[in-house]
């Protein structure tokens, strides 16, 4: 086999075999094909796809370059979210489904540019451990029912290599491509179920429901094939998903939904995302596991099981009833309403940049970021308020000066003026 003739076949869209995409990215992860040739396989992905088979083999081929996961475990069970703005269902779900009897025994990634990371948001607690070893993972997840750790390194080296060249040559929306790369990872950690969360909207990387449909579908498709229990759900990232955006302002709303004070919308998402995950993991019908759920939060038991995991991490468990243990901002900053306005949008992605500029987030994989730094909308789509009414705060440790952050905050707002004095929208 040669680099030039697979390149030549999906140039031409010609059907690859399993053993040339093994042999492909076997090759690529060892050194052997160089990254000007990987390139121009990964572009031609981008302009002409790959069949549900080639992703599949794909998918494998990924999988089988680093090391696989064995955990010593009753069924387990995964949840991937594709990402966004406020996304800290993990905290809210893993402990919930938990409570309710089955194992979740996630490894999350962190956050890069305007999308968080579980992992930065649970080493927001005070000396919350991720880099644990699997024996202690799998010990914890015995013990609680729920732990998450930072992936390692050796896990899919083919896709981390393969991720950075899409970065950089262009090729990163290929839907194909995105499903190997996630598919990939879910299936080296070898959990027995899988729930996937595609978000689509304007703060997720799928812009339209249509296309999340199409990676949802073909994501759930590469698990069943794989032998797993697996289900899609699309669900809307065009705002931020809760009020706060930030790795602690996350967490503290995270336990605010544990404990059973707030029951908006997030808490409605994650119920239904927890009955998802209970349903496919075999505990009953859809609406027999979303009870289970409420039941979980509301007595206590979810919170419990975080507050545990959290002791056996490392972390201190108290701040599951003293917020104030989480990481403090030294600075922050209310923007407030000038005049009477209705909220018609919000520019998600917008937003998540405005929280990166604070601290909150990295543009490169080594940054540090400001654990508490961040941002809690006071308003959402549809909201009316009055001149003086706060839109949002800022918050931050490192950024004193909020004139910038606020000017791309308040641009990343669609406002209808409703007072009298109105000549018009803005």
């Amino acid at each position: 086999m040669n680099a030039i003739d697979i390149i030549n076949k999906t140039k031409h869209s010609q059907i690859l075999t399993h053993e040339e995409i093994s042999w492909l990215v076997a090759s690529y992860t060892s050194g052997e094909i160089p990254d000007y040739q990987m390139s121009a396989w990964l572009m031609a992905v981008c302009l002409n796809g790959l069949t549900e088979e080639e992703t599949l083999a794909l998918t494998y081929a990924m999988r089988d370059s680093g090391d696989m996961v064995h955990l010593d475990l009753p069924l387990t069970v995964d949840k991937h979210s594709t990402g966004g703005v406020g996304d800290k269902t993990s905290m809210i779900i893993g402990p919930a489904a938990a409570a309710c009897g089955v194992s979740v025994a996630k490894m999350s990634g962190r956050g890069l540019g305007h999308t968080g990371g579980t992992i930065d948001k649970l080493e927001s607690i005070p000396g919350f451990r991720t880099d644990l070893t699997l024996k202690e993972f799998e010990d914890i997840v015995k013990e609680t029912g729920f732990s998450v750790i930072a992936q390692s390194g050796e896990l899919c080296p083919a896709d981390k290599k393969m991720y950075s060249l899409r970065s950089a040559s262009g090729t990163v929306d290929s839907i194909p491509l995105i499903c190997a790369s996630i598919m990939s990872k879910k299936l080296a950690t070898d959990a027995d179920c899988l729930l996937l969360d595609v978000k689509y909207g304007s703060g997720a990387f799928m812009k339209t429901r249509e296309d999340a449909q199409i990676l949802a579908d073909l994501m759930e498709k590469i698990g069943k094939a794989a032998g797993k229990r697996c289900r899609a759900d699309v669900t809307d990232m065009n705002v931020p998903l809760g009020n706060n955006i930030g790795n602690a302002l996350e967490v503290r709303e995270a336990i605010e939904v544990l404990r059973g004070n707030d029951k908006g919308e997030l808490y409605e998402m994650c119920m239904d995302l927890t009955a998802d995950m209970l349903e496919i993991a075999g505990k009953g019908t859809f609406d027999e596991c979303r009870t289970m759920a409420v039941e979980a939060v509301e007595s206590g038991r979810a919170l419990d099981v975080f507050r545990r995991t959290i002791a056996l991490q490392g972390g201190d468990p108290a701040v599951c009833d003293d917020l104030s243990l989480l990481p403090q901002p030294r600075c922050s900053y209310v923007i407030k309403a000038a005049y009477d306005v209705e909220v018609i949008s919000v520019n998600c992605e917008e937003i998540g940049m405005v929280s990166l500029l604070l601290g909150a987030g990295r543009l490169a994989r080594d940054d540090s970021i400001d654990m508490s730094a961040g941002i809690v909308m006071s308003c959402r789509p549809g909201d009316r308020l009055s001149a003086g009414d706060p839109i949002m705060t800022l918050y931050s440790s490192v950024c004193s000066d909020f004139s910038e952050a606020a000017l791309r905050a308040l641009n990343a707002l669609e406002l209808r003026r409703t007072d009298r004095s109105s000549s018009g929208d803005r």
